[in-house]
């Protein structure tokens, strides 16, 4: 089995808090992950949203574009009304070469409840479940005619954080409804990834590789910290730095065939964890790892050859 190895740019900078590494260029960003190693990089803030100039960018510095976050809002709309909210969006990501969008939920108020303790965020109740799997359903239905899969983030604050809400999402929606597979976000909300994993390969199109420091999840949860304060205190870090089990998770995902981006997501204070340093680090620890589960990893040519 084939994967590439990408980088999304929170480790540079963060779109929801711009004072966190807002001022660093994007031709640094894109400079550092090439040299670091990676095949190619998630959207951010700071992107050009035309797609032949976002192109352009790009292949100077011979990088892919992996995918793209987009904030949903399927609970609170109708599809059609969603649909096209997110189009722009999916035809950048097409023209692009993307096969899935990164997709979360964030209806109720996630981006407004960043700063609140983990236990105020929205919940569905159980009797939400069946029309919100329909509606999950047929908007990834006209995503995936449209020619771009569904990749649905479970994260943090949001009304998919844990693994059960995870299986609840599986069970009431259909194979269009593909998940992103997050080790960290799993972990943070409590869950246990290899389980989790387990029970969902055949839906996983999108991994997302964040490791977590144990000493500060124990804390974040045992004093119902806020999301944004458990990051800005190191909660995250990149694979192989922190207590997340991944050979089992990459053996697991190469024996069931997976073929896709394994990505290395770990927002933290710049300040704190110098960029090019994790970016550098996160990339050999899961090169190694990958490699170690029977992946054959698609490689950058040397930086050397990049074209100018």
């Amino acid at each position: 089995m084939t994967v590439k190895l990408g980088i999304n740019p929170i480790t540079w900078m963060n779109d929801d808090l711009p004072w966190l590494g807002g001022d660093t260029p994007l031709d640094t960003i894109l400079s550092e992950a090439r040299t670091s190693g990676y095949r190619g990089i998630e959207m951010g803030g700071k992107f050009p949203r035309q797609a032949a100039a976002l192109r352009s960018l790009l292949d100077g510095h011979g990088l892919e574009l992996v995918s793209g976050w987009y904030d949903g809002r399927i609970l609170d709309r109708e599809v059609n009304e969603e649909f096209d909210a997110v189009l722009p969006h999916l035809t950048l990501l097409r023209d692009l070469g993307c096969k899935v969008v990164v997709y979360a939920d964030t209806s109720r108020g996630r981006h407004e409840g960043i700063a609140a303790p983990i236990s105020l965020r929205p919940r569905l109740a159980a009797d939400e479940w069946t029309a919100y799997g329909r509606k999950i359903t047929a908007l990834a239905e006209r995503m995936a005619t449209f020619g771009i899969g569904m990749a649905f983030h479970h994260h943090m604050g949001t009304i998919v954080e844990t693994d059960q809400e995870i299986d609840g999402l599986m069970a009431a929606s259909g194979p269009a409804v593909g998940l992103l597979f997050d080790t960290g976000h799993c972990m943070f909300a409590g869950g246990d990834p290899q389980r989790l994993l387990a029970r969902h390969l055949d839906r996983v199109v999108h991994v997302h590789c964040k490791d977590v420091r144990r000493p500060m999840l124990n804390r974040a949860r045992s004093e119902d910290m806020s999301f944004q304060d458990a990051f800005l205190g190191g909660i995250f870090t990149v694979p192989g730095d922190g207590c997340v089990d991944f050979p089992p998770l990459l053996r697991m995902l190469h024996d069931r065939g997976y073929q896709g981006w394994l990505v290395v997501e770990a927002e933290q204070d710049p300040a704190k964890a110098h960029p090019l340093t994790y970016a550098k680090l996160g990339y050999a620890n899961l090169l190694r790892l990958a490699v170690s589960a029977g992946f054959e990893v698609e490689t950058a040519p040397a930086v050397t050859d990049v074209p100018q």
